[in-house]
């Protein structure tokens, strides 16, 4: 098992619950709203970054996704607009989500409400070397569509 260490961002994630899987079978630790100066509302459309009150030491070779809740995203329309967005193992700072508002009505966020899911990943770094010429294949230079999909 890997062991991502946590530490409270500030005084106000000191009563926030730790990134938790719901279910022995989650893929996603679940990732609460640190807003203990009260809710926030986004309004149709408009996109938040929400404070989740930790920090935390990904180990080398590791990310973290980040990834939207499919209950909310279905009920409300809310989602992640960088899903999934990645957090690197050198990083520090406290987590935040950015949050926005697809559905048609406001959406209230408040504090301690799960607002997405984390996922961590094994990471693989490449080496990149600039060539003359790339192997065929079957597929060419095809773009989007080109694989017979509609």
């Amino acid at each position: 098992m890997t062991v991502i260490r946590i530490s409270t961002a500030s005084a106000a994630g000191a009563d926030m619950p730790l990134p938790a899987y719901e279910t022995a079978g989650s893929a996603g630790a679940d990732l609460r709203a640190c807003l203990p100066q009260g809710p926030v509302l986004l309004q149709p459309g408009a996109r938040q970054l929400i404070p989740t009150g930790f920090r935390m030491e990904i180990p080398t070779g590791y990310e973290v996704q980040i990834r939207p809740r499919s209950g909310l995203a279905l009920k409300h329309g809310v989602t992640l607009p960088n899903s999934p967005g990645t957090i690197d193992s050198d990083y520090r700072g406290e987590v935040g989500i950015i949050v926005m508002n697809s559905g048609n009505a406001d959406f209230e966020i408040t504090h301690g409400m799960r607002i997405a899911q984390m996922v961590v990943a094994p990471v693989v770094q490449a080496e990149f070397v600039l060539s003359d010429s790339l192997s065929d294949t079957a597929r060419g230079q095809g773009g989007f569509g080109s694989t017979g999909g509609s």
